[in-house]
């Protein structure tokens, strides 16, 4: 059973823990997304944070029903990151770059983290103010509701998922990420053009394109897209 989360008036510690600071849901939070940049996702225990923080794992729970919701909590806070300091402008087509170029770039600050939250909705204050942003930019862009949704639901859902996709290969040991970065000069740029016709001239474009994210061109082709509905109608 879900362990019953003090109320916010409560949680404050009324003494410091063993490293000497007043424990906080923010700090939580740091301290996780640094444990999942140096261990993973397999080292962040509720042992091992209350290590880290010089407390005793129990009162993480006065905090976060479970380690799910504290992974929740450490996405919200990636997206978090990713909304400071944006402002709008005038122009819909540039703030909606923006913002997905913001998303995706704080995801990819914390590989570790962003494969465990990528996927994940949390409900929590930054994720939902992110998405009344997007169908800000939307809605003042001209688009009505049912469309401002519809291409709101494939920018989000692109960005993240470019987001996965490249945090997992960042997250990768060493090794492993660069035998993959080097199996498009290896192989493909080898292959002759008589058993392969189609990738032998394509090869060189394949290397210099494919150890690289794909998301800014997405995204500028969905951002297109969207101008051309608006245009249309």
């Amino acid at each position: 059973m879900p362990k019953k989360v003090v109320p916010d008036s409560e949680r404050r510690r009324r003494r410091p823990t063993r490293t000497g600071v007043v424990l906080s849901e923010q700090l939580i939070v740091e301290t996780a997304l640094r444990m999942l940049r140096e261990h993973g996702g397999e080292g962040l225990t509720a042992r091992r944070l209350g290590t880290a923080l010089g407390a005793d794992p129990s009162t993480l729970y006065r905090y976060f029903r479970g380690m799910d919701e504290l992974i929740l909590a450490v996405g919200d806070e990636l997206i978090g990151r990713a909304l400071r300091g944006w402002s709008a402008t005038d122009d819909w087509r540039t703030d909606l770059r923006e913002l997905g170029l913001r998303i995706h770039a704080a995801y990819l600050a914390h590989p570790q983290a962003a494969v465990l939250t990528a996927s994940r909705v949390s409900g929590r204050a930054h994720e939902i103010a992110s998405d009344e942003t997007i169908l800000g930019v939307l809605h003042r862009a001209g688009f009505p509701v049912p469309a401002a949704v519809r291409i709101y639901h494939c920018f989000i859902d692109q960005t993240l998922a470019f987001a996965a996709l490249d945090a997992a290969a960042l997250a990768l040991p060493e090794e492993a990420r660069l035998a993959d970065e080097a199996v498009w000069q290896a192989t493909y740029a080898r292959l002759p053009a008589d058993t392969h016709p189609h990738i032998a001239p394509a090869a060189p474009y394949l290397v210099a394109e494919m150890n690289t994210s794909a998301y800014p061109a997405a995204l500028d082709m969905l951002i297109a897209s969207a101008a051309s509905q608006l245009t249309a109608r």
